[in-house]
């Protein structure tokens, strides 16, 4: 697991390991994700629409392309945002399966470099939430547009949907390096006519009680909170890929 560079406020992938979950901790966190499940159930979007996106044997098979945000740093694997992600949308009603391909640590670039591999054949969607490292750690917005542009282009030649999830600069790294990187994200949007959720944070940047102790990662409550503001835009990408599955013939896909 590799350490983003230190800046005021921390960093995205501390090599500190996960805490100890026994005892009272492990109560803590039990208690943490019966809060998390009690947000999902109170989101007035959850259940308010049924469908069914359908790949060739009717599931929808996503993956999840991302760095520790993605992952699940500091989490049970099933509390990780796309196992509960997976989980929310089953409850609606959708054939989806969705394989965490987020690596601790991962830049944009680093995820070019895995691309092939961590995204295999018969994918039908990906989820493409990369970026966080590359702002902590003060990358030329340059470099970290370039990388996701070259990683839609390879997945735009497999004829796999994307949808981008997007990431904003911390205020402390200066107004001109924020409005460059907090750019990336919708014009790579408009370039490749990909949905866009902009912001994954969205609702816990500013929420202390929302993070781990590290004051970065999200908990469980905050893993809900992500969940609950993505669905719209995930109802609509599944939406997506089963109009087009329905619309391909099966030696259209690889």
């Amino acid at each position: 697991m590799r350490s983003g560079a230190s800046i005021p406020g921390g960093h995205i992938d501390p090599q500190t390991p996960a805490p100890d979950r026994r005892g009272s901790t492990a109560y803590r966190s039990r208690r943490r994700w019966l809060q998390a499940l009690a947000l999902l159930a109170a989101c007035p979007l959850l259940g308010s629409r049924r469908g069914q996106a359908l790949g060739q044997d009717g599931t929808s098979r996503l993956v999840a392309f991302g760095d520790s945000l993605t992952a699940g740093f500091g989490l049970p694997a099933l509390a990780a945002f796309p196992a509960v992600l997976e989980r929310v949308l089953r409850a609606e009603g959708y054939a989806v399966a969705i394989t965490n391909a987020g690596v601790s640590g991962d830049t944009a670039s680093g995820g070019l470099a895995r691309l092939d591999w961590s995204v295999g054949d018969g994918t039908d969607g990906v989820i493409l939430a990369l970026g966080a490292n590359d702002m902590l750690r003060g990358i030329d917005p340059a470099v970290t547009k370039a990388a996701l542009d070259a990683i839609l282009v390879r997945l735009s030649e497999r004829r796999i949907a994307v949808l981008i999830v997007g990431m904003k600069a911390s205020p402390s790294l200066g107004k001109a390096y924020k409005a460059r990187f907090d750019a990336i994200y919708p014009a790579l949007a408009e370039k490749f006519g990909a949905p866009l959720y902009p912001f994954l944070l969205e609702g816990i940047a500013d929420e202390p009680g929302l993070k781990l102790s590290d004051g970065l990662h999200p908990n469980e409550a905050g893993i809900a909170r992500i969940v609950a503001g993505i669905l719209p835009v995930m109802r609509s990408f599944l939406q997506r890929l089963g109009a087009k599955a329905a619309d391909s013939s099966p030696g259209d896909r690889r």
